[in-house]
């Protein structure tokens, strides 16, 4: 088990990580004609708005949350005088909405590719396989709430971010941080890290262009003169 442990939670996230980015790049320069996220709003409409945003939502929300959750170091919660306690429950609550937000979206997504028979037609085999994924990610990390509530103190979840800070450091004592967790807390970190591992091959590489958008706030004025 220990070998399982230092490969999944020592190893592993260098490698998703590398496939993330690396495939990403080549994706970007090789295939950019299937750079897209194949909407299928032009085929049917039915629920589509409110599962869009509710998803969006949630699933920003939880990347977002997770980001500034896990990297942000714990001195400097320590500093702001911020407990372990009610950072837990502030990050059991916000993950509670933001997760049920995106189950709601991606529970309403999937039955309308699943039971329309003009967008089950279009969908691929990696996108069912990608929305799985997901749902299955998101049921786990609801599940981690459950398991929180058994120890408010907030030691677990220190744990969880000092590995996740460990890694990003490039520190090689990272695996043996969360050792003894939660077996539901590890298959939703490999779950998650997975996810990046199927990013470059999927139409999750959409998120880049919504990321990109954003430049265009500081580009300068187009000027269009009259004739």
């Amino acid at each position: 088990m220990s070998y399982f442990n230092a490969f999944f939670f020592g190893i592993y996230p260098y490698i998703a990580l590398s496939i993330f980015l690396l495939g990403s790049l080549v994706r970007f320069e090789r295939e950019q004609y299937s750079w897209k996220s194949d909407s299928s709003q032009v085929l049917y409409r039915g629920h589509l708005r409110t599962a869009n945003i509710l998803f969006h939502v949630g699933i920003l929300g939880l990347f977002f949350g997770h980001l500034v959750g896990l990297l942000t170091p714990v001195a400097i919660w320590d500093m702001l005088g911020v407990t372990h306690h009610f950072k837990q429950v502030v990050a059991m609550t916000a993950g509670g909405i933001m997760g049920t937000m995106c189950l709601i979206g991606l529970s309403l997504l999937l039955h309308r590719r699943l039971t329309n028979p003009r967008i089950r037609a279009v969908t691929s085999l990696g996108d069912k396989v990608l929305m799985i994924w997901i749902l299955l990610t998101l049921l786990l990390g609801l599940t981690t709430i459950i398991v929180s509530a058994g120890h408010m103190d907030g030691a677990e979840m220190v744990r969880l971010m000092t590995w996740a800070q460990h890694i990003v450091t490039f520190q090689s004592d990272a695996a043996s941080l969360i050792a003894d967790v939660s077996i539901i807390f590890k298959l939703h970190l490999f779950m998650g890290m997975t996810l990046f591992i199927l990013f470059p091959f999927t139409r999750l590489v959409h998120v880049w262009s919504g990321f990109a958008s954003l430049t265009y706030l500081g580009r300068a004025w187009q000027l269009v003169r009259q004739r």
